[in-house]
């Protein structure tokens, strides 16, 4: 799993899963991108951190913002059965990817996504129960 984001994000996301599971899990790091960076360069970068995160069951790549430079970076990568990309990580998304990262790749990324999802909700005063935004 690849976290593509600006600054010292994708980091602050492994060090709270790490913290949430337990431990670092295997597999997953990040690729930090920062103003003036060179997209085809980082590409390049981004590109060996792919082959070397894949143990043959693919990899999925997570980015911060769509329509920003990590998230078209991230899409770039994606090839069919291999690399998926999902735009907008917040820390439900990356726990749930991380739960059901033994599953085939297309699994994890979805319910990867619903966790990103379902992750989201206004919290109502004392008493109130916590409702989903739509």
């Amino acid at each position: 799993m690849l976290i593509i984001a600006h600054g010292d994000l994708g980091n602050s996301f492994v060090q709270c899963a790490s913290h949430i599971m337990g431990n670092q899990p295997p597999q997953l790091t990040h690729l930090r991108i920062n103003a003036g960076d060179d997209p085809d360069v980082i590409l390049s970068g981004a590109l060996k951190l792919i082959r070397e995160l894949d143990s043959g069951s693919g990899v999925l790549v997570l980015s911060d913002i769509c329509g920003a430079t990590p998230c078209n970076i991230g899409s770039r990568l994606v090839r069919k059965g291999k690399v998926e990309c999902l735009a907008g990580v917040n820390l439900p998304m990356l726990v749930r990817a991380l739960t059901y990262r033994h599953e085939p790749l297309a699994m994890a990324s979805e319910k990867a996504l619903a966790g990103g999802k379902e992750g989201v909700l206004r919290i109502l005063p004392e008493g109130g129960n916590a409702k989903p935004e739509n």
